[in-house]
């Protein structure tokens, strides 16, 4: 089984904290969670556990891409020194 990407793992998140809300009995929400994302009731478990403790919703960030482009060896060299 491949791991969650970071956009899953939140709209998990958001999900786990409106069940709570709708329904704090613990068990009922951890299977309706395994059901509706198709993971383990124990990986459930975890998403509410952790939801329980947010303060509001999980922003959904944008997906990232990957951007090469060629530059040359000195303006590498700076942007590295300055990043740093």
């Amino acid at each position: 089984m491949s791991r969650a990407t970071d956009i899953q793992k939140t709209l998990r998140l958001n999900r786990a904290r409106a069940l709570l809300r709708e329904a704090p009995a613990l068990p009922a929400a951890a299977e309706r969670l395994a059901q509706e994302c198709a993971i383990s009731p124990r990986q459930a478990y975890r998403y509410l556990q952790q939801a329980a403790r947010l303060a509001g919703p999980v922003p959904v960030a944008e997906a990232k891409q990957a951007f090469t482009v060629k530059l040359p060896g000195s303006l590498i060299r700076r942007v590295r020194l300055y990043s740093a």
